[in-house]
């Protein structure tokens, strides 16, 4: 029997895992294919400035508290695996390209000022000298330079390898059932009819959690995103482009030693997995229009994967409703940012009974004060 079963091996599953087996608990996750989910899709963004909405100022304190612990997470997993997860420091360069894109970049950066975040208001000459490859067509930005990024899939196969060292055991199979004893979650049952028997489960499956048999009602949908991903790339940017274009967002993340990853759409469109000919070109069209070398990249890659949202944007964390199943999903567009502090938070409450007040709140408690959000 273990102490804990995760239901999920994709970034949040396995970092949860990892700080749990640290604290000296036996650990399962199970996943029949762990990180084929929104962790492969995943960009890598470390963005809680250029991410932070209006009303989620709790989500923003808790972004910031998780990109403080990235450097010293890195370095503990280059240390503990000798893996490189490419986090990469140079800022985040968040330009407009017609005069409403500008209008609107000019209220994000009231915004932010007004929360005391740090950003930059650059005319487009700066913005082109911190980016040559910009388009002359830019009509002006914002500098943040504290929003970083890492290569996903770096993370996703470090953490895998850290995990099995800390004695992480991986069940490669589907998690078919919540198992129940009493009123107390019990473990999981497997696809083949077997069972992991554990003290307490977490919920780690991203966008399928609340499709989890046996698992209580939550308020976790799946928000479908195509990306693409380019090679070639090398020396075209230094850091994380974000940009208007006529509105419509898109971003230009570079990692490894010559790729670029550019997204994402945003579609209510439940568990689509098709990856359709207008959202590569709107993606392709709008990064060239910010990046004109882009045309001359290799399209190595499309890809659509499901982002777990909330009503409100925020993860749900901590105790459910069913005692001893803990939550750690809903992360939406911050399952990278946040799988630090999200693996921090769920590990004490595990090891200790109790949650981080930094994690408060995040529980599902938050909906069930607030009816009209369900």
């Amino acid at each position: 029997m273990s102490d804990v079963a995760v239901a999920g091996g994709g970034l949040i599953g396995l970092a949860v895992a990892w700080r749990a087996a640290q604290r000296g608990l036996a650990v399962t996750v199970v996943d029949d294919s762990p990180g084929a989910g929104a962790s492969v899709a995943a960009a890598g963004m470390l963005a809680p400035v250029t991410e932070a909405g209006y009303r989620e100022e709790a989500l923003l304190r808790l972004g910031l508290a998780s990109l403080q612990r990235w450097p010293a997470f890195a370095e503990e997993l280059q240390r503990a695996t000798g893996a490189d997860v490419g986090l990469r420091t140079a800022g985040t360069l968040v330009v407009g390209f017609d005069e409403d894109d500008v209008r609107e970049l000019a209220a994000l950066h009231a915004f932010q000022a007004e929360l005391g975040l740090d950003a930059e208001r650059l005319t487009p000459r700066a913005a082109r000298r911190r980016e040559p490859s910009l388009t002359p067509r830019v009509r002006g930005g914002l500098l943040v330079a504290g929003d970083s990024s890492v290569d996903g899939r770096a993370l996703h196969a470090a953490l895998l390898v850290a995990a099995r060292d800390a004695g992480v055991r991986l069940v490669r199979q589907r998690a078919a059932a919540l198992l129940t004893d009493g009123d107390r979650a019990a473990g999981l049952r497997l696809a083949d009819g077997g069972a992991v028997a554990a003290g307490a489960v977490v919920l780690a499956l991203g966008a399928h959690s609340a499709g989890l048999p046996g698992v209580p009602p939550l308020p976790v949908r799946p928000v479908k995103g195509q990306v693409l991903r380019l090679a070639g790339a090398a020396g075209l940017l230094a850091g994380t482009v974000r940009a208007l274009v006529r509105g419509r967002p898109v971003y230009l993340v570079p990692y490894g030693g010559d790729r670029l990853v550019v997204g994402a759409t945003v579609e209510d469109r439940g568990f689509d997995p098709t990856v359709t000919a207008g959202g590569v070109h709107d993606l392709l069209h709008d990064a060239i229009d910010v990046v004109p070398g882009v045309s001359e990249l290799e399209l190595v890659e499309t890809l659509a994967r499901w982002r777990p949202g909330t009503p409100d944007n925020a993860p749900l964390l901590g105790p459910s409703a069913l005692p001893g199943l803990v939550l750690a999903t809903g992360h939406h567009r911050n399952g990278v940012l946040l799988a630090p502090v999200t693996a921090e938070v769920v590990a004490d409450l595990l090891a200790t009974g109790t949650l981080p007040e930094l994690a408060a709140p995040f529980t599902p408690a938050r909906f069930e004060r607030e009816p009209s959000c369900r």
